[in-house]
This record gives C-alpha cells, structure tokens and sequence, in this order.
C-alpha cells in the first residue's frame, strides 16, 4: 500500500513539475510576444483613426457617408489633408454633398485633393491650387504625346521657333514639370479612351507661366513630353538648334587685313605751258 502511494506521489510530483514547466514555456512565448508588439508600437507610433474611401468612386460621383469608412493610421505618417472627423468631412447645413475630383480606389484615404468642398461641383476650378489659372495648349499629333497624355500627369514643354541670327531655328524648353488638369473637355483620366487623340491639353499655370505659353503659342510650335511626377523640375536652361543637333561647328571668318594704301606725290615741271607730273617723288603735302 506504501509502495502505491509513493509511486502515485512521484507520478502526480513529475506531472505538477511539467506542468509548471510547461507553464514557464507559455509565459516566455507570451512574454516575447508582448515585447514584439511593444517594439512594433513604438517604432510605428501612436495610431488615429481616419477616413478611407471603402468602395471605389469615379470622377463627378456624390460622396456619401456610407462610402467612407473609419481605420486606424500611424499619427505619424498621416497625410497634411486627410479627414479624421466626420463633422469636418460631412458638415451639418452644407449646401450640398461633396463630389469626387479623382476616380478612387477602396482603402485609398479620403483627402481633400480627392473631394470638392461641400455643395461644390466637380469642375475645372475645383482642381485649380490658390493663385494658379487654367490655359488650354492647341496641340495635335506632331506635339509629342498628344495620344499619351492623361488629366493629372506632368509634362515639360517644350518651344520651337524662328530666332534671329539663328539658322534653322532654336528649340527651348521653357516650362517644366507641369500639372495638366484637363485634356479636352475631359478633367479625369477615366474619362480618356487610351486611343483619343488630345486636340487640347489645359494645364494649372501661375499668371507668369500663362503669359509665357501664351507669347510662346503665338510665335512658334509647342512639343509635349510626359514627366513622373511634380518633383522632376529641370534647372537651368535646355535648348538646342540645328547646327549643335547636327554637331556642326560654325566656321569663323578671319577679315581679310587690307594695307592702307600710300599715298604718293611726284614733282611736277612746266612743258610748253603745261604742268605734267615727273618721275622725281617728293613729301605730300598734307
């Protein structure tokens, strides 16, 4: 009888020891779990809830509160113009709802380039930044990307003309990285067949950048050519003309140096009553 308890004392004593061992196992995995998640908070900061679009919307759709949805975001990671309270998204007494200046995706963060302001229609002036204008460029299928170009791409362009003292004329870019905002009458890129042939393309320009496209529209023929995006500026001054395209050196005409000619003065006798020139040379008088 002794002999049974014992044994049932060290079988119960080996299990109570595996227990606590196993015990000892899952409070380390837990509490390398919650270091893990602690390292992963602090590097990812403090999360807020914003606004996403949760369905996809197309350009000119009403913005509803049931097309919006709330998720979490790293605080410091957020974008300058994303929502993060309804009452600012979805204000009370608006005039009218907001519409869609950009076709979205779902999960894209509703921001305040995407949608207009309250009661505002989606149009040409609602995708125009503060102090810039709208200026529709005539361009055809010889301007370089005419078949390429899409509302809200960038592009560079780029003058060619007549310019005195210039052989063949000279071609200057002389805008860079340029937000286009319509092409045609279209003002988003869905609305664009990938096969439509631009006949106008209506960027957002400063009052100063106008007036260079419009002197430069009226005196020559302007070239498109897409850039990535609004960070691919061109510094400096980028022209070419014939004879640098061609790699011709003008050759420099050396003037001829011609000697001044000398004067010279002979003495002069007197011959039957005629004065006539002889072969004696004598100082002329000045």
């Amino acid at each position: 009888m002794r002999a049974i308890f014992a044994l049932v004392l060290l079988v119960g004593m080996a299990l109570a020891g595996m227990a606590v061992y196993m015990i000892q196992g899952y409070m380390a995995d837990l509490e390398g779990a919650l270091q893990q998640e602690q390292a992963f908070n602090a590097k990812a900061g403090k999360l807020v809830e914003v606004y996403v679009f949760a369905k996809p919307k197309k350009y000119g759709d009403a913005l509803a509160e049931d097309d919006v949805q709330l998720i979490y975001w790293p605080e410091k990671a957020l974008p300058k113009t994303i929502y993060k309270d309804k009452a600012t998204l979805f204000p009370e007494n608006a005039d009218g709802p907001r519409y869609i200046m950009r076709s979205t995706e779902a999960f894209e963060p509703v921001l305040a380039s995407r949608v207009t302001e309250p009661g505002q229609l989606a149009s040409l002036t609602s995708k125009l930044e503060k102090g810039k204008r709208a200026f529709a460029i005539k361009i055809g299928m010889d301007s370089g990307v005419s078949n390429f170009v899409k509302p809200d791409d960038y592009i560079d362009i780029l003058w060619t003309g007549n310019v005195a003292g210039v052989e063949g004329g000279m071609t200057r870019q002389i805008e860079s990285a340029i937000l286009v905002i319509a092409v045609d009458n279209a003002l988003n890129e869905g609305q664009v067949a990938s096969d439509t042939v631009a006949k106008t393309v209506t960027v957002a320009a400063t009052p100063e950048q106008v007036a260079r496209l419009a002197q430069a529209q009226s005196t020559g023929r302007l070239t498109l050519s897409l850039a990535r995006d609004s960070s691919e500026t061109v510094d400096g001054t980028v022209e070419t003309d014939t004879n640098a395209m061609l790699g011709i050196q003008k050759e420099e005409v050396v003037p001829e140096v011609v000697a001044p000619e000398v004067k010279k003065c002979y003495a002069k006798q007197r011959s039957g009553g005629v004065l006539v020139d002889t072969d004696v040379e004598i100082p002329c008088k000045s």
